[in-house]
Protein backbone atom coordinates (compact mmCIF):
# COMPACT_ATOMS: atom_id res chain seq x y z
CA UNK A 1 0.00 0.00 0.00
CA UNK A 2 1.53 3.31 -1.11
CA UNK A 3 1.77 6.31 1.20
CA UNK A 4 -0.17 9.41 0.29
CA UNK A 5 2.29 12.21 -0.52
CA UNK A 6 5.71 12.87 0.94
CA UNK A 7 5.89 12.18 4.68
CA UNK A 8 8.47 14.88 5.41
CA UNK A 9 6.54 17.46 3.40
CA UNK A 10 3.28 16.62 5.18
CA UNK A 11 4.93 16.85 8.60
CA UNK A 12 6.55 20.15 7.63
CA UNK A 13 3.24 21.64 6.49
CA UNK A 14 1.48 20.39 9.60
CA UNK A 15 4.21 21.86 11.80
CA UNK A 16 4.01 25.20 9.98
CA UNK A 17 0.24 25.39 10.45
CA UNK A 18 0.47 24.45 14.13
CA UNK A 19 3.22 27.02 14.68
CA UNK A 20 1.15 29.72 12.99
CA UNK A 21 -1.85 28.91 15.20
CA UNK A 22 -0.13 28.41 18.56
CA UNK A 23 3.02 30.54 18.42
CA UNK A 24 1.09 33.65 19.62
CA UNK A 25 -0.19 31.69 22.64
CA UNK A 26 3.36 30.59 23.51
CA UNK A 27 4.58 34.20 23.20
CA UNK A 28 1.74 35.33 25.46
CA UNK A 29 2.72 32.74 28.08
CA UNK A 30 6.36 33.81 27.94
CA UNK A 31 5.52 37.50 28.37
CA UNK A 32 3.34 36.72 31.37
CA UNK A 33 6.65 36.29 33.24
CA UNK A 34 8.13 39.54 31.90
CA UNK A 35 9.24 41.88 34.67
CA UNK A 36 8.22 45.10 32.88
CA UNK A 37 4.92 46.94 32.58
CA UNK A 38 4.62 46.31 28.84
CA UNK A 39 4.22 43.25 26.62
CA UNK A 40 7.16 44.18 24.43
CA UNK A 41 10.87 43.66 24.08
CA UNK A 42 13.44 44.16 25.51
CA UNK A 43 12.94 41.45 28.12
CA UNK A 44 12.75 42.92 31.61
CA UNK A 45 13.73 39.80 33.54
CA UNK A 46 11.87 36.74 34.79
CA UNK A 47 9.26 37.61 37.39
CA UNK A 48 6.03 36.33 38.97
CA UNK A 49 4.88 39.89 39.74
CA UNK A 50 1.89 39.75 37.38
CA UNK A 51 0.63 36.52 38.89
CA UNK A 52 0.98 38.07 42.35
CA UNK A 53 -0.92 41.15 41.20
CA UNK A 54 -3.57 38.91 39.70
CA UNK A 55 -4.19 37.29 43.09
CA UNK A 56 -4.99 40.72 44.61
CA UNK A 57 -7.12 42.07 41.75
CA UNK A 58 -10.62 41.91 43.22
CA UNK A 59 -12.38 42.76 39.94
CA UNK A 60 -10.55 39.94 38.17
CA UNK A 61 -11.20 37.44 40.96
CA UNK A 62 -14.87 38.41 41.01
CA UNK A 63 -15.16 37.85 37.26
CA UNK A 64 -13.50 34.44 37.62
CA UNK A 65 -16.04 33.54 40.31
CA UNK A 66 -18.88 34.65 38.03
CA UNK A 67 -17.50 32.56 35.17
CA UNK A 68 -17.26 29.49 37.42
CA UNK A 69 -20.82 30.09 38.65
CA UNK A 70 -22.14 30.34 35.09
CA UNK A 71 -20.16 27.31 33.92
CA UNK A 72 -21.48 25.17 36.79
CA UNK A 73 -25.03 26.20 35.92
CA UNK A 74 -24.46 25.39 32.25
CA UNK A 75 -23.08 21.97 33.20
CA UNK A 76 -26.13 21.26 35.38
CA UNK A 77 -28.53 22.29 32.61
CA UNK A 78 -26.64 20.24 30.05
CA UNK A 79 -26.61 17.16 32.27
CA UNK A 80 -30.20 17.36 33.53
CA UNK A 81 -31.67 17.81 30.05
CA UNK A 82 -28.95 16.30 27.87
CA UNK A 83 -28.85 12.81 29.39
CA UNK A 84 -32.63 12.19 29.14
CA UNK A 85 -32.63 13.60 25.59
CA UNK A 86 -29.80 11.26 24.57
CA UNK A 87 -31.62 8.29 26.09
CA UNK A 88 -34.83 9.23 24.30
CA UNK A 89 -32.99 9.43 20.99
CA UNK A 90 -31.39 6.05 21.48
CA UNK A 91 -34.08 4.04 23.25
CA UNK A 92 -37.43 5.30 21.95
CA UNK A 93 -39.31 5.99 18.74
CA UNK A 94 -41.40 9.15 18.51
CA UNK A 95 -42.71 11.47 15.76
CA UNK A 96 -40.08 13.93 14.52
CA UNK A 97 -37.16 11.96 15.94
CA UNK A 98 -34.93 12.49 12.89
CA UNK A 99 -35.73 16.20 12.83
CA UNK A 100 -34.89 16.45 16.54
CA UNK A 101 -31.55 14.73 15.99
CA UNK A 102 -30.63 17.37 13.43
CA UNK A 103 -31.90 20.27 15.53
CA UNK A 104 -29.67 19.10 18.39
CA UNK A 105 -26.62 19.72 16.19
CA UNK A 106 -27.65 23.26 15.20
CA UNK A 107 -25.77 25.00 18.06
CA UNK A 108 -22.54 23.43 16.78
CA UNK A 109 -23.17 24.72 13.25
CA UNK A 110 -24.61 28.15 14.02
CA UNK A 111 -22.22 30.97 14.99
CA UNK A 112 -22.47 32.02 18.62
CA UNK A 113 -23.45 35.54 17.53
CA UNK A 114 -26.59 34.20 15.85
CA UNK A 115 -27.56 32.26 18.96
CA UNK A 116 -26.84 35.29 21.16
CA UNK A 117 -28.89 37.71 19.02
CA UNK A 118 -31.83 35.28 18.88
CA UNK A 119 -31.82 34.77 22.65
CA UNK A 120 -31.39 38.49 23.32
CA UNK A 121 -34.42 39.27 21.16
CA UNK A 122 -36.42 36.60 22.97
CA UNK A 123 -35.47 37.87 26.44
CA UNK A 124 -36.33 41.46 25.47
CA UNK A 125 -39.68 40.26 24.07
CA UNK A 126 -40.67 38.52 27.33
CA UNK A 127 -39.18 41.25 29.53
CA UNK A 128 -36.46 39.08 31.09
CA UNK A 129 -33.67 41.21 32.60
CA UNK A 130 -30.11 40.39 31.55
CA UNK A 131 -27.95 38.83 34.25
CA UNK A 132 -25.68 35.88 34.90
CA UNK A 133 -28.76 33.67 34.58
CA UNK A 134 -29.46 34.80 31.02
CA UNK A 135 -25.86 33.91 30.16
CA UNK A 136 -26.36 30.55 31.86
CA UNK A 137 -29.53 29.82 29.89
CA UNK A 138 -27.99 31.00 26.63
CA UNK A 139 -24.84 28.94 26.97
CA UNK A 140 -26.80 25.97 28.30
CA UNK A 141 -28.99 26.04 25.18
CA UNK A 142 -25.95 25.96 22.92
CA UNK A 143 -23.72 23.56 24.84
CA UNK A 144 -26.36 20.99 25.75
CA UNK A 145 -25.61 19.33 22.40
CA UNK A 146 -22.22 18.22 23.76
CA UNK A 147 -23.82 16.09 26.47
CA UNK A 148 -26.46 14.76 24.09
CA UNK A 149 -23.99 13.70 21.40
CA UNK A 150 -21.48 12.19 23.83
CA UNK A 151 -24.04 10.19 25.82
CA UNK A 152 -25.90 9.14 22.66
CA UNK A 153 -22.66 7.81 21.15
CA UNK A 154 -21.95 5.82 24.33
CA UNK A 155 -25.47 4.39 24.39
CA UNK A 156 -25.06 3.31 20.78
CA UNK A 157 -21.82 1.60 21.75
CA UNK A 158 -23.23 -0.30 24.75
CA UNK A 159 -26.47 -1.45 23.16
CA UNK A 160 -29.63 -2.60 24.93
CA UNK A 161 -28.85 -6.21 25.82
CA UNK A 162 -27.92 -5.58 29.46
CA UNK A 163 -30.96 -3.41 30.09
CA UNK A 164 -33.23 -6.05 28.56
CA UNK A 165 -31.60 -8.73 30.73
CA UNK A 166 -32.17 -6.60 33.82
CA UNK A 167 -35.84 -6.15 32.96
CA UNK A 168 -36.15 -9.91 32.45
CA UNK A 169 -34.76 -10.42 35.97
CA UNK A 170 -37.51 -8.22 37.40
CA UNK A 171 -35.71 -4.88 37.78
CA UNK A 172 -37.70 -1.66 37.79
CA UNK A 173 -37.06 1.23 35.41
CA UNK A 174 -35.24 3.16 38.14
CA UNK A 175 -33.07 0.17 39.09
CA UNK A 176 -32.11 -0.41 35.48
CA UNK A 177 -31.10 3.22 35.08
CA UNK A 178 -29.07 3.47 38.31
CA UNK A 179 -27.43 0.02 38.23
CA UNK A 180 -27.05 -0.70 34.51
CA UNK A 181 -27.43 2.36 32.27
CA UNK A 182 -25.73 4.97 34.45
CA UNK A 183 -22.56 2.93 35.13
CA UNK A 184 -22.17 2.33 31.40
CA UNK A 185 -22.47 6.01 30.43
CA UNK A 186 -20.87 7.72 33.44
CA UNK A 187 -17.46 8.28 31.81
CA UNK A 188 -19.19 9.87 28.80
CA UNK A 189 -21.15 12.12 31.17
CA UNK A 190 -17.94 13.07 33.05
CA UNK A 191 -16.22 13.85 29.77
CA UNK A 192 -19.13 15.98 28.55
CA UNK A 193 -19.16 17.84 31.88
CA UNK A 194 -15.47 18.75 31.65
CA UNK A 195 -15.68 19.79 27.99
CA UNK A 196 -18.82 21.85 28.60
CA UNK A 197 -17.31 23.56 31.65
CA UNK A 198 -14.15 24.45 29.74
CA UNK A 199 -16.01 25.91 26.76
CA UNK A 200 -18.50 27.80 28.92
CA UNK A 201 -15.79 29.32 31.13
CA UNK A 202 -14.23 31.34 28.31
CA UNK A 203 -17.17 31.72 25.89
CA UNK A 204 -17.58 35.31 24.74
CA UNK A 205 -20.00 35.59 21.76
CA UNK A 206 -23.18 34.63 23.62
CA UNK A 207 -21.87 36.14 26.87
CA UNK A 208 -21.24 39.54 25.30
CA UNK A 209 -24.84 39.79 24.07
CA UNK A 210 -26.55 38.41 27.17
CA UNK A 211 -24.46 39.86 29.99
CA UNK A 212 -25.92 42.23 32.56
CA UNK A 213 -24.01 44.31 35.10
CA UNK A 214 -21.90 41.44 36.41
CA UNK A 215 -18.84 40.66 34.34
CA UNK A 216 -17.58 37.18 33.58
CA UNK A 217 -13.88 36.63 32.91
CA UNK A 218 -14.05 37.06 29.10
CA UNK A 219 -15.93 40.35 29.52
CA UNK A 220 -13.47 41.56 32.16
CA UNK A 221 -10.54 40.81 29.86
CA UNK A 222 -12.30 42.52 26.97
CA UNK A 223 -12.82 45.70 29.00
CA UNK A 224 -9.17 45.65 30.12
CA UNK A 225 -7.91 45.18 26.56
CA UNK A 226 -9.87 48.22 25.42
CA UNK A 227 -7.85 50.33 27.88
CA UNK A 228 -4.38 48.78 27.93
CA UNK A 229 -2.84 45.36 27.35
CA UNK A 230 -0.76 44.69 30.46
CA UNK A 231 1.12 41.48 31.31
CA UNK A 232 -1.58 40.80 33.91
CA UNK A 233 -3.86 39.84 31.02
CA UNK A 234 -1.15 37.47 29.79
CA UNK A 235 -1.00 35.90 33.25
CA UNK A 236 -4.74 35.17 33.56
CA UNK A 237 -4.89 34.06 29.93
CA UNK A 238 -2.03 31.62 30.54
CA UNK A 239 -3.84 30.09 33.50
CA UNK A 240 -7.07 29.79 31.50
CA UNK A 241 -5.28 28.13 28.56
CA UNK A 242 -3.54 25.61 30.82
CA UNK A 243 -6.78 24.82 32.69
CA UNK A 244 -8.68 24.43 29.41
CA UNK A 245 -6.06 22.06 28.01
CA UNK A 246 -6.22 19.89 31.13
CA UNK A 247 -10.03 19.81 31.27
CA UNK A 248 -10.54 19.15 27.56
CA UNK A 249 -7.83 16.46 27.48
CA UNK A 250 -9.34 14.62 30.44
CA UNK A 251 -12.83 15.11 29.05
CA UNK A 252 -11.96 13.69 25.64
CA UNK A 253 -10.18 10.71 27.18
CA UNK A 254 -13.19 9.98 29.38
CA UNK A 255 -15.75 10.42 26.62
CA UNK A 256 -13.77 8.21 24.24
CA UNK A 257 -12.90 5.61 26.87
CA UNK A 258 -14.43 2.18 27.12
CA UNK A 259 -17.65 1.88 29.03
CA UNK A 260 -18.04 -0.32 32.05
CA UNK A 261 -20.38 -3.29 31.72
CA UNK A 262 -21.44 -4.44 35.19
CA UNK A 263 -22.41 -8.09 35.35
CA UNK A 264 -26.13 -8.70 35.52
CA UNK A 265 -27.06 -10.76 38.57
CA UNK A 266 -30.52 -11.27 39.99
CA UNK A 267 -29.50 -10.06 43.43
CA UNK A 268 -27.82 -6.92 42.04
CA UNK A 269 -30.98 -5.63 40.40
Amino acid sequence: MHEFGNRKLLWSLAGAVMSFLYAPIVVMMIFSFNGTNYTTLPWGGFSFMWYEKLMTDQAMLSSVGNSVYVAVGVVLLGTLFGVPAAMALDRYRFPGKEVFRRIVLLPIVLPGVITGVALLSFYVLIGFHLSLYTIMLGQGTGLMCITITEVFARLQQTGKSQEEAAFDLGATQFEVFTKVTLPSIKTAVYGAVLITFSISFDEIAVTYLLTGRQNTLPMQLWSMLRREATPEINAIATLVVLASIVLITIGIRLSRGTSSHPPIREESV
